[in-house]
């Protein structure tokens, strides 16, 4: 088969012929059809994500979309032909998703929506489940309750923001000035992050009370500003990027309670796949209700224009997830 190979990092992205592997037992065996880019991909190419390292010569790849081709020993629920995604491969010694085919486990896979193509299934799963651990798992967010989006247009953003719409929350999200109509799009009330100060619209949007819920995306300031917009004595404060040194003190002051988010933490050591596939059971659920719908860049890349994918990536300027067309 065909695949994109990392022989070391930093280097270039190799198309080059490999052998298809075979399913094991629990695994299936996927005939790729797309590969969503997320900029963790970019930082394991560059060597520069430890916690996700996956050791050259590699195949990249976190998220796919897929027709299932053959199922291994003891798999049960999927069949041949059966159109899944998942966040399946590309950290640890799992082989990524640009490759025409890759042997998954099969715990980590759905069905895809109905509603959608699998182009567009292809962008939702590392998003959708870092997301719903934020806000359903560690959060419990539901109807009544204000919730915070830090960095509501990226990925994880936009879907948080369509989960916590769909549990009944009030949502609002911080954003880039360019990025203040696609938050308004997606249900959210926009806060320019550039110019706002946090007393302020905790003050305006919540009484001065503080958010219900606050999910940071970003990291570093950001998450520091969440402490203290959160509400007082039951805010939860829940980050997707809480590797920096920060003071406790506002969150401890306000007698609110944090959490963090480390999605790929069953695909590293093996514990609790099953639950990334219910999480994309639930997904597929609310996109076919109507209730999710990710927002794909209109470009089209494919295994020869890896390079190129991850330098839009990089450009920070897409308009949507950018999506590889493997097949």
């Amino acid at each position: 088969m065909r695949a994109v190979v990392l022989k070391e990092f930093g280097g270039p992205l190799v198309l080059t012929e490999v052998e298809t592997p075979a399913p094991g037992p629990g695994q299936v065996l996927v005939r790729v059809v797309a590969s969503g880019v997320n900029p963790l991909d970019i930082k394991i190419r560059a060597g520069k994500a430890a916690h996700a390292r996956h050791n050259p010569p590699a195949v990249l790849g976190l998220d796919l979309a897929a027709v299932v081709a053959e199922v291994g020993p003891g798999v049960t629920g999927f069949e041949p032909g059966d159109e899944v995604y998942g966040l399946t491969g590309g950290v640890g010694d799992l082989q990524g998703s640009l490759a025409e085919y890759a042997a998954v486990d099969a715990r980590l896979l759905a069905r895809k929506p109905e509603s959608l193509s699998l182009r567009e299934a292809a962008a939702l799963p590392l998003a959708a489940i870092t997301a719903w651990e934020g806000l359903v798992d560690r959060s419990r967010v539901g109807a009544g309750q204000r919730v915070l989006v830090h960095g509501g247009a990226g990925g994880v953003g936009q879907v948080a923001i369509q989960f916590a719409r769909a549990r009944g929350a009030e949502v609002f999200a911080t954003g880039s000035p360019r990025s203040l109509d696609v938050i308004a799009r997606l249900g959210a009330t926009p806060i320019d992050r550039t110019s706002a100060v946090v007393g302020d619209y905790v003050s305006e949007y919540t009484g001065g009370e503080g958010f219900d819920v606050v999910l940071d995306t970003i990291g570093g300031v950001n998450l520091d500003l969440s402490f203290s917009a959160v509400r007082t004595y039951t805010g939860h404060v829940v980050s997707v990027l809480g590797w920096g040194t920060h003071s406790l003190a506002p969150l401890s002051f306000r007698g609110a309670t944090y959490s963090g988010v480390f999605a790929l933490l069953p695909m590293l050591t093996g514990r609790g796949r099953e639950h990334h596939g219910e999480i994309l059971r639930e997904t597929a659920a609310l996109a076919d209700e109507g209730a999710v719908q990710p927002i794909v860049d209109p470009r089209r890349f494919t295994l020869e224009t890896v390079a190129d994918a991850h330098a839009a990536v990089e450009s920070g300027v897409s308009t949507g997830k950018i999506v590889i067309d493997v097949e």
